[in-house]
């Protein structure tokens, strides 16, 4: 063989082998693309489908026969059940605050700023933000694993062969429990929590119980009250519908079936509504500081 072939035919490997690096990148980058176009259709989809629910769930109630009947179980079922876990985590809520916010403002000779510290605290953010938490992980699961059993044993689809709206006679009354519920539970929250903040402030570190409810009292403003209920009623909303749109959905999810189905939409259901939580609760601060 010449020299000059033997030569040329080596020079001519490393091209090709940056010709097929190139063209892996070039499929990679496709196939990133493909993913993130196919997850940002799939979720505007979802916002879709979770607005055009939510719109339909009220929509629905002039003509949803005896709302005022399942209105009062679902107060009962998101309310009265969630007391308890409620103003536990309140009060335990509240005698870390008083912990915690006695010995840091002490360092700053400051302890007499604790009511101020622990009253804006938990109006402004602890209580509707904790509150809601808990009444998700306790009402919310349980509503979207109720919901996801009546589509997995068709009850909804008799309900819609009896020319019944499913979304009316399962939705809506949740949705109006939901406007009441939170608002009243935030409020206990905040007030056991103030309790909790005194007992371990003042009864065990020995504060003033004047100096403390004091700041309690002029810390407080009508301002702060409405944002605390402001974040309540739609934290109560948003978290309610994504629990029913998770158990209305069950039989959309792919790969599952029968209980995993369920057990995948309530688990669904928790996590997504506490994130939104979480983030509306970003947004309605940034747009009320």
């Amino acid at each position: 063989m010449p020299k000059n072939s033997l030569n040329n035919g080596y020079a001519a490997q490393p091209t090709a082998c940056k010709n097929l690096r190139a063209q892996h990148k070039v499929v990679k980058m496709m196939r990133l693309l493909r993913a993130v176009g196919q997850t940002s259709l799939a979720t505007v989809a979802g916002l879709g489908d979770f607005a055009m629910f939510v719109s339909r769930a009220v929509a629905a109630t002039p003509a949803t026969r005896q709302l005022g009947r399942r209105w009062i179980r679902a107060v009962h079922e998101q309310g009265v059940r969630c007391v308890s876990v409620v103003t536990i985590v309140g009060l335990f809520t509240g005698l870390v605050l008083g912990l915690q916010g006695y010995y840091v403002l002490a360092r700053f000779g400051s302890a007499g700023a604790l009511g101020t510290f622990v009253s804006l605290t938990l109006t402004r953010e602890l209580a509707p933000v904790l509150g809601a938490l808990m009444i998700v992980g306790q009402a919310g699961s349980a509503i979207a694993a109720e919901i996801g059993i009546h589509r997995n044993s068709e009850q909804i689809d008799a309900l819609t062969t009896m020319g019944i709206d499913p979304l009316g006679y399962l939705i809506t009354p949740r949705l109006f429990a939901a406007l009441i519920v939170f608002p009243i539970l935030t409020i206990a929250f905040t007030l056991v929590g103030l309790a909790g903040a005194y007992l371990s402030g003042s009864v065990l570190l020995g504060l003033d119980s004047g100096v403390y409810w004091s700041g309690v009292h002029f810390a407080v403003q009508v301002a702060d009250v409405r944002e605390c209920l402001l974040k309540a009623l739609v934290f109560g909303v948003v978290t309610i519908a994504i629990c029913c749109h998770s158990g209305f959905t069950t039989h959309h999810r792919a790969g599952v079936s029968g209980s995993r189905a369920v057990s995948v939409s309530t688990t669904r259901g928790v996590v997504l509504a506490s994130i939104a939580t979480l983030a509306a609760d970003y947004l309605i601060t940034s747009f009320l500081v």
